[in-house]
């Protein structure tokens, strides 16, 4: 047996009888690298999608495989840091030769890893970075598997302007990152388009602790906004949000996906009531069947629910790459990258995903939830009327 593949069995605290009996007929796996933040500031949306791409690589190999050979997968610690995820690039492409990448949450590290694994031609899925931008940037060798950032954001201003009744807006955004500064021009762009006034723009950086003269210039508006949306990582909506409560701010909050985090409650408290984030589905035993299957394996897999979407996402990600692998009939890169380009209506826990001509950003629905006595609910699933130019 595989030396690197026993390991990652014993990792993953997985070991099934078709992967033993393909093994042992001299089966050699296909090689998929798993690039995820599992420490560090992005650990609580990356750590679950590193769960969700294990739990996929054990159903595949369950059930035979791809191509009659099982999959393994390489998994690699980015720690939140550029530095090392393009270390971690490297080893992925050099040391351990891998044929597809998926992982990443965040737009930041998929273009830390993105421009390595195109000069390599080695297909790059992006677990949950939801810059539309990417696939240009980076090259042809870039895929999402969630939706774009301008989608997303369109549906928070719709749903802001609509269903929140909120013609007017405070907007805070966090400038030192890709994803919210891209989330942020998105947003104003649809809801001015929707109608709606924005009353005061602000900023703030990420993992600042203080949002004091943030607030002090929030409540001396003269016109109070009707809703907040706050761009902002999962390591600060916590912290931010309780403090415009514990400020006497109480007007709903509106937010991307950066807010599926178990750190917006457990940081957040009765202060995340009233808070809207968009993101890719609600994960609940009240949603669909997919979802329900998904959160099964994941329990009996790692003893929890699932946390987020994103676990979601990093299972689809994986499915996604091996639906490429067979329909290519082949592990080369170059093919594999060829039948990704080409997926058409591939039915996944957060939605169905087809790639446009010409495009690598799936067209897909948004959910949004809503926070109520610290619970997630679901607020709307929509299809944005307007969508802002990536």
């Amino acid at each position: 047996m595989n030396k690197n593949f026993t390991r990652w069995l014993l990792t993953a605290g997985i070991a099934t009888l078709p992967l033993t009996v393909a093994l042992a007929q001299g089966k050699t796996p296909i090689k998929i690298g798993g690039a995820f933040n599992l420490t560090g500031a992005l650990s609580s949306l990356d750590a679950p999608a590193a769960n969700g791409a294990k739990l996929a690589i054990k159903e595949i190999n369950a059930a035979g495989g791809v191509l009659g050979r099982p999959l393994e997968l390489v998994v690699y610690d980015g720690k939140s840091d550029a530095a090392t995820i393009t270390n971690v690039a490297s080893q992925l492409i050099s040391s351990a030769k891998v044929r597809a990448i998926v992982g990443f949450t965040d737009s930041d590290s998929a273009l830390a890893l993105g421009p390595i694994a195109q000069k390599a031609g080695v297909p790059f899925v992006t677990a949950g970075a939801t810059s539309p931008q990417l696939p240009t940037q980076i090259g042809d060798t870039m895929f999402l598997a969630p939706f774009g950032d301008n989608v997303q954001a369109a549906v928070g201003a719709e749903f802001a302007y609509k269903n929140l009744k909120g013609k007017t807006a405070y907007l805070l955004v966090d400038r030192s990152a890709e994803y919210t500064t891209l989330l942020a021009k998105y947003f104003k762009d649809a809801y001015l388009k929707a109608g709606g006034k924005i009353t005061l723009e602000d900023s703030y950086k990420s993992g600042d602790k203080n949002f004091g003269a943030q607030i002090t210039r929030l409540r001396a508006l003269a016109q109070k906004p009707d809703v907040l949306y706050i761009a902002a990582l999962p390591d600060d909506i916590g912290t931010l949000v309780k403090q415009v409560r514990q400020a006497g701010i109480l007007s709903p909050i509106v937010g991307g996906d950066g807010y599926d985090t178990p750190l917006l409650v457990q940081v957040g408290g009765t202060s995340a009531n009233n808070v809207y984030f968009t993101t890719h589905a609600l994960i609940s035993p009240k949603s669909t069947p997919a979802v329900k299957k998904f959160m099964a394996g994941y329990q009996k897999d790692f003893g929890k629910e699932p946390e987020n979407a994103f676990a979601a996402l990093g299972y689809d990600s994986v499915y996604l790459v091996a639906d490429a692998i067979k329909r290519a009939g082949s592990d080369e890169p170059a093919k594999i990258k060829a039948a990704l380009a080409t997926t058409k209506n591939l039915k996944t826990v957060t939605g169905t995903i087809t790639y446009a001509p010409g495009s690598r950003v799936p067209q897909k629905g948004v959910t949004v939830i809503g926070v109520k006595n610290k619970e997630l609910t679901l607020a709307a699933e929509m299809t944005p009327n307007y969508v802002p130019k990536p």
